[in-house]
């Protein structure tokens, strides 16, 4: 379905449903959600060219031994991975999954970064007579054998999410983020698919994300707000094709800031509540890229301190009041970045409405998500 040169053609029941830290709280909803959406479909007739989708979080399947061939799902998920797989298979629809090659890297310390960055020199992994090069198609198999271990191995399988923080981790970086992404669409463009599906790659592939989102929650780890091919201002992180030629990034045009002001600590006072002060603001702001690998991670005291105070600031449009912090906050126009460490300047209120509305479709309806489309 299109309409105003957008098309529709997935309705995606919730975000990851099945995510472990959830627990069993969205199980009972899952099915009827999703049937009353097939119905809403159906009297609309849509439901040929619409299909209703329930994305699947990285951890609801794995393997305790490593091997691809021993993937299963959790035991939590069994009984509604049925239902929901018998429903998508009814209605004709694919399997949404996220797979997290960063993810895996950074919880699991047998995985090394040229695996999950398919590298030539990564070590591969051996399952029975089966040669595993990559962390993708090692998580990819994992979910392929899981789906076989109840029944449905044929199932069209849609990479739902995938991609690589730049910020508020260790080896969460722009440079490291372009390796792994055009590693990825090198092997998907490929079409030699994985080894328990050969030359059968993902239907499609969606990159996360646009932009960067301040406000994701960062359950999982402060990286999670730092998925964005683009900065929170619209700026391309770096260099690639998405198989438009010669084609690469194009940055947001005409960005309307506020002026150039920052706020910062304020040395000629008295700084012995400056820790407690630049805590307060943090948990009102976004002080990820502080986290330990953070682009900011190297500032020392105060520095870290004004760079807490500058989040909250921003983040409050620059009033002068959010730049008190019992005095101890001082308004400049000189810029404290340092190196790779960025102090940002807010954008104008409808400005950043444009662009986190924008967001806000893209992860909604998915399919809007800058992608890899794997014909």
């Amino acid at each position: 379905m299109a309409n105003q040169k957008i098309c529709y053609r997935y309705v995606a029941v919730g975000d990851e449903p099945f995510l472990q830290r959830y627990g069993e709280q969205f199980h009972p909803f899952v099915i009827g959600a999703a049937t009353n959406i097939q119905t809403a479909l159906r009297r609309a007739n849509l439901e040929s060219k619409v299909k209703v989708v329930v994305p699947c979080s990285f951890d609801a399947f794995l393997s305790e031994s490593g091997l691809p061939s021993k993937g299963h799902f959790r035991a939590d998920v069994n009984r509604t991975m049925i239902q929901l797989l018998t429903f998508l298979t009814k209605h004709g629809s694919p399997f949404f999954v996220t797979i997290s090659p960063f993810l895996s890297f950074h919880q699991n310390k047998n995985i090394s970064l040229d695996f999950a960055l398919f590298k030539e020199t990564a070590k591969p992994r051996n399952d029975s007579r089966r040669t595993y090069k990559n962390s993708f198609d090692l998580s990819y198999d994992t979910l392929v054998a899981a789906l076989s271990t109840i029944g449905f191995s044929r199932i069209n399988i849609v990479v739902a999410q995938i991609g690589w923080p730049t910020d508020g981790a260790a080896n969460a970086t722009s440079a490291i983020a372009e390796t792994f992404i055009k590693g990825l669409m090198e092997h998907l463009h490929s079409r030699v698919g994985t080894p328990l599906r050969p030359k059968i790659p993902p239907i499609e592939t969606y990159i996360l994300s646009l932009l960067d989102e301040d406000q994701r929650s960062v359950a999982a780890g402060s990286f999670e707000r730092h998925w964005g091919l683009f900065t929170f201002d619209g700026q391309a992180k770096y260099r690639v094709d998405f198989g438009q030629g010669s084609r690469n990034l194009v940055n947001a045009q005409n960005v309307e800031y506020f002026p150039l002001r920052w706020c910062v600590l304020n040395n000629n006072k008295d700084l012995s509540n400056a820790t407690t002060s630049a805590q307060e603001a943090c948990s009102a702001a976004d002080c990820t890229a502080l986290s330990p690998g953070g682009s900011c991670s190297n500032l020392s005291w105060p520095g870290n301190v004004s760079y807490a105070f500058n989040s909250y600031y921003q983040q409050h449009n620059q009033s002068a009041d959010s730049c008190d912090f019992g005095g101890l906050g001082l308004i400049t126009t000189v810029d404290p970045s340092v190196d790779k460490c960025r102090f940002p300047v807010e954008l104008r209120n409808s400005y950043s409405h444009s662009l986190k509305k924008a967001t806000s479709l893209f992860r909604i309806m998915t399919l809007l998500v800058a992608a890899i489309l794997v014909p």
